[in-house]
């Protein structure tokens, strides 16, 4: 975990491993998009606009899924009303889910495509693997800023957070942590002090240092392997001939089943049974690449919206 890389001189701004990953991949991405616009005779420069498009949708989207999804932590009673706002908007600590940028980004761009003429089957192709990449890439920013966690496990790459981090803040509310010394935990807040609270005391700055959380699966890492694997199918067979959208159709089909495996890894909260939001995502984008791949694939060759196929 690393969520400050470090801190612009004279300025003392923080620069934040969370934010440096997500900048690359969504740079990394559009640059896949204008490539494969390219091969697919289409103007490139629509599909960076498309991928600023993306970015901005997608991170209201994905923000607005995860307050969603974890309601309860932005409407803490002991917090005043600007609190649990400020916090509904701070994207420092994290707190981006992945299917709700999907399912915002995905219609806005392409509304943005219908406005510029793009053939809309042959441009789902082309921002498909691009969209794989971006989460990829932005899931090592997760396992930086320590969010997005798995459960705890004893496997031998299994891995701990350092004191005052998400996975062990989360460890001690659920009790699954003794502090080493009952003056690390605020009386009046039940929150593990800050490290600026403890600088005057070296006993207890070396306690907290040494206090860490238990062993959890580096679930951001598998989700990093899994989405740069299915990226690497996806352009394979983004350079066979292919009805056009079925690029999109495959991304949908193994992006679901492999996030709803996933997620039996990480720790989220339930919202059906034992199923948490992104199972439930994971399932349905499941089936609808299915019903896509077999839908796109009744189009012929010759199909208004084709172009001729990838050099």
């Amino acid at each position: 975990m690393l969520q400050e890389l470090f801190r612009i001189p004279y300025f003392n701004f923080p620069i934040y491993g969370y934010g440096v990953m997500l900048v690359i991949g969504v740079l990394l991405a559009v640059e896949l998009a204008k490539f494969l616009a390219r091969r697919s005779r289409l103007d490139p420069e629509v599909f960076a606009t498309a991928g600023l498009i993306a970015l901005a949708a997608g991170i209201l989207g994905a923000r607005l899924s995860h307050v969603l999804e974890n309601w309860s932590e932005f409407t803490n009673p002991s917090l005043s009303v600007f609190e649990n706002v400020r916090n509904v908007f701070d994207l420092r600590s994290g707190g981006l889910t992945y299917y709700g940028g999907l399912i915002l980004a995905f219609p806005a761009t392409v509304a943005y495509g219908m406005y510029k003429k793009v053939p809309i089957r042959v441009g789902m192709d082309v921002i498909a693997p691009s969209i794989v990449l971006a989460l990829g890439l932005g899931r090592v920013g997760c396992f930086l800023n320590g969010c997005c966690y798995g459960s705890e496990c004893s496997v031998p790459w299994a891995v701990t957070y350092p004191y005052r981090s998400i996975p062990f803040t989360d460890q001690y509310h659920e009790g699954r942590l003794t502090p080493p010394s009952p003056q690390l935990i605020n009386p009046e807040t039940n929150q593990p002090r800050p490290l600026s609270e403890l600088h005057s005391n070296t006993a207890l700055s070396q306690e907290a240092a040494s206090w860490r959380s238990n062993r959890v699966h580096p679930a951001q890492l598998y989700s990093t392997i899994s989405s740069l694997l299915i990226c690497a199918v996806m352009l394979c067979y983004f350079t066979l001939p292919h009805a056009p959208g079925r690029v999109m159709a495959l991304m949908f089909l193994l992006e679901g089943p492999s996030r709803f495996l996933l997620e039996m890894l990480r720790v989220e909260p339930p919202v059906w049974g034992p199923f948490s939001l992104s199972m439930i995502l994971g399932m349905a984008f499941g089936v609808l690449g299915v019903i896509l791949w077999f839908v796109f694939g009744t189009s012929s060759a010759q199909h208004a919206d084709a172009l001729p196929q990838p050099a």
